[in-house]
């Protein structure tokens, strides 16, 4: 198998991550952060910019820009005082923000197409690009040519029901990206499925083996699924 850029990038993302993690931990044992550090470096602020790092590096970077500007717009009052008069114009300003990211992205993917796809074709159920944050979502996907898609899973759960679909001619290959929440996938039993997920504090689980029965998985109909899962998991199963 060829060199993957994206799951390298994704994976040299998650490295570093992971060593600023620990840095900041041995400082704060070693007491050389001032305590009222700490506490921003522990905040809701802090998470959701953390959330939006890996919405970003797992492909989602509409979704994990806006969380990175709504964490950073309400972890500037904890750095710096702001002027009551910037105060009352900080809700604009998220607003306009907000709008500003969603447009640029949304530009972006019209200037390249996505890998394997026809720009100029209608995908409908074929691909999708989902995305569920403190809630809960079931998709019954009935393409008889599919392709794949995105799933982002934040603090909430997405399962899709694949069970009477028909893999494209190259198979497909789904990104999944699983924080707090939890990713599932009920597909054929004849499905070969490749696990390509990095999980932190989180599982992959294929739970289609009591189910199988002797029924050997055709490498023709192989479905690749990849991405991230932190305090979280994806989960492939038959019923």
């Amino acid at each position: 198998m060829g060199h993957r850029p994206d799951i390298s990038n994704r994976r040299a993302g998650l490295g570093i991550f992971l060593i600023v993690v620990g840095a900041l931990w041995i400082l704060e044992r070693l007491d050389l952060i001032p305590s009222s550090w700490n506490d921003i470096l522990i905040s809701w602020q802090m998470l959701l910019i953390g959330i939006g790092a890996f919405s970003v590096i797992g492909g989602n970077k509409t979704t994990g820009t806006i969380l990175i500007v709504i964490g950073g717009f309400f972890l500037v009052p904890e750095v710096a005082d702001i002027p009551n008069e910037l105060r009352r114009l900080g809700w604009p300003m998220l607003i306009i923000g907000i709008g500003v990211v969603m447009l640029i992205t949304q530009t972006g993917k019209h200037k390249k197409a996505p890998p394997q796809f026809d720009q100029d074709k209608n995908l409908g159920m074929d691909y999708f690009d989902d995305f569920v944050v403190f809630g809960g979502r079931e998709v019954y996907v009935d393409s008889q040519n599919f392709y794949g898609g995105k799933s982002t899973s934040l603090f909430g759960g997405t399962e899709y029901d694949l069970r009477q679909t028909r893999l494209s001619q190259n198979g497909a290959v789904i990104d999944t990206l699983a924080l707090f929440g939890g990713c599932g996938f009920k597909v054929p039993p004849d499905w070969t499925v490749k696990n390509e997920v990095t999980a932190i504090f989180g599982a992959f689980t294929d739970k289609r083996g009591a189910s199988l029965n002797q029924i050997i998985p055709d490498p023709s109909k192989t479905l690749v699924i990849k991405g991230f899962a932190a305090f979280g998991g994806v989960e492939v199963k038959y019923m």
